[in-house]
């Protein structure tokens, strides 16, 4: 069952009309395991947290996930989150809409990082963990913080706005004209911007289907590979044979990149 993500027209006239206006605040999300909903900055955050030991004095390791839309994380997530939680890391997020990795999104996105660092003592370096296009919010957040993260995994990640949603449907979400999203994308796209990651030495791992066609392989995890091995940057490309971009359970139930992401946390306590 492929998972198109589909952006809905009346939607996508609301983010023009709104300047690309993040989504509203809400009380409550559906979670695939208990855990806090709250808001940040007008925008819906989640987390779900280990059970802590008595005592315990240390920040919390955390694993940054997205996209974080209605109905996502989803039950799908549910296999890795329980081996994150069971070694002692939290799973934590935030809504921000169908940003494409704007920079609404991504301011969001740094008052979210705060408000866990300053007022609730979670690790300062968190393994960020991007499923389809929450790779570009990921990211772009990402390649302008790189003191701020410990590692990369990847399910699938969009990397690249020309591929995904396309330089028509970004230029909405972005709030601009086609022409100057085209003029502008360098500048806000995944696949030409990691070099401060690489420079930085911030592990990557991504799982990606080798007949995806919603997100091809070789312009998104293909694409950042090249690039990430040119700057001299460690990553990992875990291709994914005969797989597209779907449901498949060695996706979401993959030994290794829980592996990853459980070193890498632990790593920055």
């Amino acid at each position: 069952m492929a998972i198109a993500f589909p952006l809905k027209k009346n939607m996508l006239l609301v983010w023009l009309v709104l300047g690309c206006a993040m989504v509203a605040p809400a009380q409550t999300k559906d979670l695939p395991l208990p855990g806090e909903v709250f808001t940040v900055a007008g925008s819906t955050a989640f987390i779900l947290l280990p059970e802590k030991k008595t005592g315990d004095t240390s920040a919390v390791p955390w694993v940054w996930y997205a996209p974080t839309l209605p109905g996502l994380p989803g039950p799908e997530e549910l296999w890795m989150f329980k081996q994150f939680l069971a070694a002692g890391i939290a799973i934590a997020g935030i809504d921000v809409g169908e940003s494409m990795g704007n920079a609404a999104g991504r301011k969001i996105y740094t008052s979210f990082y705060h408000e866990l660092i300053a007022n609730r003592h979670y690790a300062a370096l968190p393994v960020l963990l991007a499923r389809s296009r929450g790779g570009l919010m990921l990211y772009n957040w990402a390649v302008e913080h790189p003191q701020q993260v410990g590692a990369i995994a990847g399910i699938y990640p969009v990397c690249d706005l020309a591929s995904y949603p396309g330089i028509e449907k970004a230029a909405i979400a972005y709030g601009w004209s086609v022409k100057k999203m085209q003029r502008r994308l360098t500048e806000n796209n995944p696949v030409t911007r990691v070099q401060p990651l690489a420079k930085a030495g911030i592990p990557i791992l991504h799982l990606h289907g080798d007949v995806d066609e919603l997100v091809p392989l070789e312009k998104n995890s293909g694409a950042i590979a090249e690039q990430y091995k040119k700057y001299g940057g460690p990553m990992t490309l875990l291709v994914q044979k005969g797989q597209g971009h779907t449901m498949w359970e060695g996706f979401f139930q993959s030994q290794a990149l829980v592996d990853f992401v459980i070193s890498h946390a632990l790593k920055h306590p």
